[in-house]
């Protein structure tokens, strides 16, 4: 072989190797994250996660890869297909419609959930200290949580005879919150009108209805449309009518409203992303028991209750967890 030829060859090799070598790095798992609203909404929960992740061994671009999907309110079955189609190691949901959408889209993948509803209940598993099946994650249980809201409300605005309730009739979990907002209502003696919207203009009728009967204040489903999609208008139209708010989202308080009380969610997603973890090191979902929130914060924003002619009673604040002002 003649020295050009040889030279030749050595480039084409040496252009070659690099390839090949990268060709023979293991690929990355992948997690398919299926997210209920937007990735703007979800910052908070996107830093509990990722930290949970972390804290279990893993780092989104170093040793794992994520993949996600953002539904913007919107029951898409379809999203948990791309995941499933995707062949991710592990897929993360985030709403009880997300999780009815991996269910009907793959019984082998492992799940792991943040819902606010009964997984038992739903039969997603068989229990919370033996899921047996591949879901497993944080129940949240709004039903609990609603009665608590209720109460709540009622303490900041005594002379609220009636509160009415504002659901979204196109979630798949609507007929559930229904039921549980009826059965907290009557535990608690409280008289209540349901209100229902699933477009802005009918947000918009709700709070000509408020306004017309008079009712004392509200209580906000917490679900995408309403919570995150719908949100500045909730805020804005609550401020136009002076109706006192409550919700479970604390980025809404933050925003403007007036009061929430719901899970720590940074740390309610650690937990979410420390599963994911140990699930990609090879334990079963079957395995890991169902958590519940460990932390729940109320929070009241006392220039909005000034606005609105609300004086927080000074127990209220002591049990307050952030008063913003």
């Amino acid at each position: 072989m003649n020295r050009r030829k040889f030279i030749t060859v050595l480039g084409s090799a040496a252009a070659v190797w690099p390839l090949a070598a990268r060709a023979q790095q293991p690929e990355l798992p992948v997690i398919g994250y299926l997210g209920n609203a937007s990735a703007a909404s979800a910052r908070i929960d996107l830093d509990g996660f990722r930290q949970g992740l972390a804290d279990a061994g893993f780092v989104e671009g170093r040793n794992v890869g994520l993949e996600y999907r953002w539904a913007e309110g919107i029951n898409d079955r379809r999203l948990a297909s791309e995941l499933v189609a995707r062949g991710v190691a592990v897929m993360v949901v985030t709403s009880n419609s997300g999780a009815l959408a991996a269910k009907a889209a793959t019984s082998t993948i492992p799940i792991v959930f943040s819902m606010g509803a009964d997984p038992v209940r739903l039969g997603f598993v068989t229990s919370f200290n033996r899921p047996g099946s591949n879901f497993t994650g944080i129940a949240i249980l709004a039903d609990v949580l609603i009665k608590k809201r209720l109460e709540l409300l009622h303490e900041l605005v005594p002379k609220a005879s009636v509160i009415a309730v504002l659901l979204n009739p196109s979630n798949p979990d609507s007929e559930t919150r229904l039921r549980d907002v009826q059965a907290a209502a009557e535990a608690l003696g409280q008289k209540i009108h349901v209100l229902m919207a699933s477009t802005a203009g009918e947000i918009d009728t709700a709070f000509a209805t408020l306004a017309e009967r008079r009712f004392g204040a509200l209580l906000v489903h917490n679900e995408p449309f309403l919570s995150n999609q719908r949100r500045q208008q909730i805020i804005a139209l609550a401020a136009r009518h002076g109706v006192p708010t409550g919700f479970e989202q604390r980025v809404i308080v933050e925003a403007g409203g007036l009061m929430s009380y719901g899970p720590e969610r940074t740390e309610a997603y650690h937990q979410v992303g420390v599963y994911t973890g140990r699930i990609l090191k090879g334990e079963r979902p079957a395995d890991l028991p169902v958590q519940t929130p460990t932390k729940y914060e109320l929070v009241i924003n006392l220039k909005t209750a000034k606005v609105l002619g609300l004086t927080v009673p000074r127990t209220m604040l002591a049990r307050t967890d952030e008063v913003i002002e």
